[in-house]
């Protein structure tokens, strides 16, 4: 389901861990996809989309472990989280909006009344796809204590939010 990458063997291409030839670049949905650093044991694509002057850009990555070029499902399943990114985003800042309100999430009286805003303190959001085709949005920014230091995470299947979490260094 991209819509090209680099052939194998050509300029750009490197050698995963089973001996497969890595692109250099994924484009899915129109959106180009970027070989990052990583360990050995795996591959890694980025790619941001257009983001106003100032503001930070949102992202999806796809992550393959181990390291080898993305079979047709996970590129599948990464092309439809960049072609419905703006919505798939929307689903989880409503499930947070719900979710958020659940007495272990400890939220503030402000936390809460933050809640009910047109407008949710979540940004940045960014899509990350695995090798197994589970995938989540972090949200990278939030004024939400549980946020502290990494964001929130909301888990999916499919294309409906699943769970939600903070992200602090004790996980």
């Amino acid at each position: 389901m991209s819509d090209n990458a680099v052939p194998p063997g050509g300029p750009g291409t490197e050698k995963g861990s089973e001996g497969a030839e890595l692109p250099a670049v994924l484009r899915i949905a129109g959106l180009a996809l970027e070989r990052t650093e990583s360990p050995a044991s795996l591959a890694c694509w980025t790619g941001c989309f257009p983001a106003p002057a100032g503001a930070e850009p949102a992202g999806v990555s796809l992550v393959m472990e181990p390291a080898a070029p993305p079979d047709e499902s996970a590129l599948r399943l990464a092309h439809d989280v960049v072609s419905r990114f703006d919505v798939l985003v929307g689903r989880a800042v409503e499930y947070c909006r719900t979710r958020l309100r659940e007495p272990q999430f400890a939220l503030t009286a402000e936390e809460l009344g933050w809640l009910d805003l047109p407008e949710l303190p979540l940004a940045v959001p960014e899509a990350t796809v695995w090798a197994d085709r589970t995938w989540a949005i972090r949200f990278a920014e939030s004024r939400f204590r549980l946020a502290e230091p990494h964001g929130i995470l909301v888990t999916f299947e499919g294309t409906r939010p699943v769970d939600v979490q903070g992200l602090d260094d004790e996980r």
